[in-house]
């Protein structure tokens, strides 16, 4: 009975979740020179983008203006809701699998950044990367990921059934995209230490194994709640 309603809420999750990933959403983009534009923004459009290998968004000014799309290299970041992606080349040794050049979005804006991005490859291929932002999300910030998937799960995005692609969120860390490295077991007690290590309460559940790599998503939020708290009126 479990597997069948899981099943099920999967199944609507990824109807109601694809359909919410092809609307236009009030936000805003910053170009590579600086220049900051307001207007409705789209990601995951059908077709290909202006330039080979790069990730784009489509953008219009209102509802009755025509859009146009700008790829990744001709934007710094954009913004849609409370959620702000960047512009971001694939780390160290790893190949995205479907831009080169892509989105990732901010997770967390401290000095030391988390990062998410969606889709391992597995299977025939090696392994990569492919990312479409408004899919990969699943922490749940209010803002354009809207309902949370948690665990690092998402809906599988590009190449699903073509050379075994299993699609999940993918974590990063650094002090900006030039420098950040994956996420995993073996370094996320260090890592999540470092960089909520001025909240001695989450620094304890961390080492005590209370959050782990596989629930990222409940120590995100809980860190949020504490952070939203000791900033709040009367602090």
């Amino acid at each position: 009975m479990r597997s069948i309603l899981s099943i099920l809420f999967f199944s609507a999750l990824f109807v109601s979740t694809k359909s919410f990933g092809q609307k236009w959403l009030q936000g805003h983009f910053t170009d590579k020179k600086g220049n900051v534009e307001t207007g409705l923004i789209r990601v995951g459009g059908a077709g290909k983008g202006p330039v080979k290998d790069e990730g784009f968004i489509e953008f219009k000014e209102d509802a009755k203006s025509g859009p146009f799309r700008l790829s990744a290299s001709e934007l710094q970041s954009f913004v849609i809701g409370r959620d702000s992606f960047v512009v971001a080349h694939a780390p160290g040794n790893e190949t995205w699998a479907k831009n080169e050049f892509d989105f990732v979005r901010v997770v967390l804006d401290e000095d030391l950044k988390l990062y998410a991005a969606g889709g391992v490859k597995t299977g025939n291929g090696g392994s990569g990367v492919s990312f479409a932002p408004g899919l990969s999300t699943g922490v749940g910030t209010g803002g354009y990921a809207g309902t949370a998937v948690g665990g690092g799960v998402s809906i599988p995005i590009s190449g699903a059934g073509n050379g075994g692609y299993y699609e999940k969120v993918v974590y990063y860390y650094g002090e900006n995209t030039a420098s950040m490295k994956r996420l995993n077991d073996q370094n996320f007690e260090d890592i999540m230490t470092d960089m909520m290590g001025d909240y001695p309460e989450v620094v304890d559940k961390i080492k005590a194994k209370v959050y782990v790599l596989e629930n990222i998503d409940k120590l995100i939020a809980y860190f949020q709640q504490l952070k939203a708290t000791a900033h709040g009126p009367g602090s």
